[in-house]
């Protein structure tokens, strides 16, 4: 029974949008349909980019090894710490829930918290194919503007997270990042 309900609270999302689907089928059957539609879009988009995200998250993993990431972004690793991590961030594709998964994986190979939260900025706002179509449709110069006040603003977030945390809330965020390799 215990197990049960753990599997239940686990998925309670999951089973409310179920719920809720199923209701609205019969509430308003045509706005339930459509809802229905979008929910299995919705899944078949997020189950054809989880895959290769755990594909990279294992290579990763195992190609990587743990001193390699401390030096280059870890606790001592400086400019090129947060430059590895824009680039990292810059050059992924994918959604941003698809970085949290490897941002994770950084924390647990010893990246440091703020270059992992830059990593994560990076991927939300300044990735390389978006700057080139923002460059192609609003002009060079609005693409450079954002990107340049994108940055600014990762590093003030970065930099206002890391001080607000106490030692044992960052200490709480890598145990986390445990939990879920």
């Amino acid at each position: 029974m215990a197990r049960i309900k753990a599997t239940m609270k686990r998925y309670r999302f999951f089973i409310l949008l179920v719920t809720v689907n199923i209701v609205m089928v019969f509430v308003h059957p045509s706005l339930g349909i459509k809802s229905i539609g979008i929910t299995f879009k919705n899944i078949k988009e997020v189950l054809t980019i989880i895959p290769p995200v755990f594909i990279l998250l294992g290579l990763l993993d195992v190609w990587v090894e743990r001193e390699t990431m401390i030096r280059y972004m870890g606790e001592d690793s400086g400019i090129v710490g947060v430059l590895l991590a824009f680039f990292l961030g810059s050059a992924a594709a994918g959604p941003l829930y698809a970085a949290f998964p490897i941002a994770g994986v950084l924390l647990n190979k010893g990246s440091k918290l703020s270059n992992v939260f830059i990593f994560i900025g990076a991927w939300s706002t300044t990735k390389i194919p978006m700057l080139l179509l923002e460059a192609s449709y609003m002009g060079t110069k609005f693409a450079i503007i954002r990107l340049v006040l994108s940055l600014i603003g990762i590093a003030a977030i970065t930099y206002t997270t890391e001080r607000a945390l106490s030692k044992d809330e960052r200490d709480e965020i890598y145990r986390r990042a445990l939990v879920v390799e």
